[in-house]
């Protein structure tokens, strides 16, 4: 039996409809383990949309996507690009925090599975049309592949201004602009964390450059 989220996607463009549909989705497994859905936030007509890969261990405690230390670092690197994130959207991939335990109550991230990850996708669709953005930043490879198939790469393709392939279900056609992941630098060697930062925010100015008006 295929996974998928369709199901249980009303046919809206409202967000608060969509959300509240979205707590009782079962399209995948992951919400056995999670909290809660994780659903988007933030101007409901944002002229720009951010796409990270999943919910972290503090957004699945919240509700809320992006207030963990990978929220903190894009909200620094947001100001440093002089962005506004009240007047963006914000969202993931996959709505529901996939992650292994350690011996005590740490939850570690675990990647979704491609399958999981095409599960959840109608949800992102219905974000995307309902706020239909003149551009859509894809923060990371789960959230670049979830888009634009899991042959991309995202290191082949920074700084140029992408296009969503032709699918019936989406009836926008934003620009794409993909970058590293927060968390991804968080992660990295210290060294390197101030030229990734920089790199960051290149491409979120890069991307704030194709909104027009």
């Amino acid at each position: 039996m295929t996974c998928t989220a369709e199901a249980y996607v009303p046919r809206t463009r409202d967000l608060g409809e969509l959300a509240e549909a979205a707590r009782s989705c079962r399209g995948c497994d992951l919400y056995r383990d999670a909290d809660q859905t994780v659903f988007g936030e933030g101007a409901a007509r944002a002229p720009m949309m951010l796409v990270g890969e999943q919910p972290g261990d503090q957004e699945d405690r919240q509700g809320r996507p992006f207030v963990g230390p990978a929220g903190k670092l894009l909200d620094e690197a947001l100001a440093a690009a002089d962005i506004d994130r009240g007047r963006l959207y914000v969202t993931n991939a996959v709505k529901h925090f996939k992650f292994t335990r350690t011996s005590g109550t740490r939850r570690i991230h675990k990647t979704p599975s491609r399958t999981e990850v095409v599960a959840c996708r109608p949800w992102l669709f219905a974000e995307i049309t309902s706020v239909e953005p003149q551009v859509v930043v894809l923060l990371g490879a789960t959230a670049a592949q979830a888009l634009l198939g899991s042959g991309f790469r995202l290191t082949a393709h920074r700084g140029e201004e992408l296009r969503l392939p032709t699918d019936p279900d989406l009836g926008v056609d934003p620009s794409v602009v993909t970058t590293t992941h927060p968390s991804a630098i968080l992660r990295g060697p210290a060294e390197q964390r101030a030229t990734k930062f920089d790199a960051l925010v290149a491409d979120l100015q890069f991307a704030a450059g194709l909104v027009s008006g």
